[in-house]
Parts: C-alpha cells; structure tokens; sequence
C-alpha cells in the first residue's frame, strides 16, 4: 500500500507565490516519476509538471517559466514552487506517483486527495 499527502496550497494574491509538497510513503521500492496535475471547476485535469527518476522535467505550456518542480528523494517528496500565480492558476491539485511496490516489484500509479490553491485579489 502506497498513500500520497500533499500539502500548501491555500489562497495568495496574483503575482505571488505558494510551494506544494507532496510526500510518499507506504511499501516502496522506487519512485519512478512523480508530478502535479491540477483541475479547475468546469475544466479537464491537466498536467502541471512532471519529474523522472533522471532528474528529467517536463512543464505545461501555461507554467512554464514559473512553477519549479523539485524532488528530494531520500525523503520520498516532490514539491511544486509556483511564482508569479495568476487567477487562472486556481486549481485543486494533485500529485501523482509511478511507484514499484516493495516486495511485488510491479509499478502502479497513485493519486493524492488534493489540495485547494486560489489565486484571488
């Protein structure tokens, strides 16, 4: 079993900043990649940022230049730097993990519960 957590998010005016965290735990093996995905009221989930077991990056077109994706691995946590939010940056976002289970030695994909972010004046 495999649970995510993430924290930070909450409410920040435009142009300003909040960093994500998002933590794994459980029967781990190896984190493969693990990413932020975020969904709008009314809107379709999209991809945030991605990182790989690498180092590898990957960033949506509408974050790129502003959100950071970073990972500590020894601690099993990936984080989210976003500057310059703007309103439409209002999300609840989600981490997501490829991890290979401990002991089974299969790879599956794990979803955290969310976390608000609003970007209002």
């Amino acid at each position: 079993q495999v649970q995510l957590v993430e924290s930070g998010g909450g409410l920040v005016q435009p142009g300003g900043s909040l960093r994500l965290s998002c933590v794994a735990s459980g029967s781990i093996f190896r984190i493969n990649a693990m990413g932020w995905y975020r969904q709008a009221p009314g809107k379709e989930r999209e991809l945030v940022a991605v990182v790989v077991s690498g180092g590898t990056t990957n960033y949506g077109d509408s974050v790129k230049g502003r959100f950071t994706i970073s990972r500590d691995t020894a601690n099993n946590t990936v984080y989210l730097q976003m500057n310059s939010l703007k309103p439409e940056d209002t999300a609840v976002y989600y981490c997501n993990a490829l991890i290979t289970i401990l002991r089974f030695m299969t790879q599956r994909s794990f979803w955290g519960q969310g976390t608000q972010v609003t970007v209002s004046s």
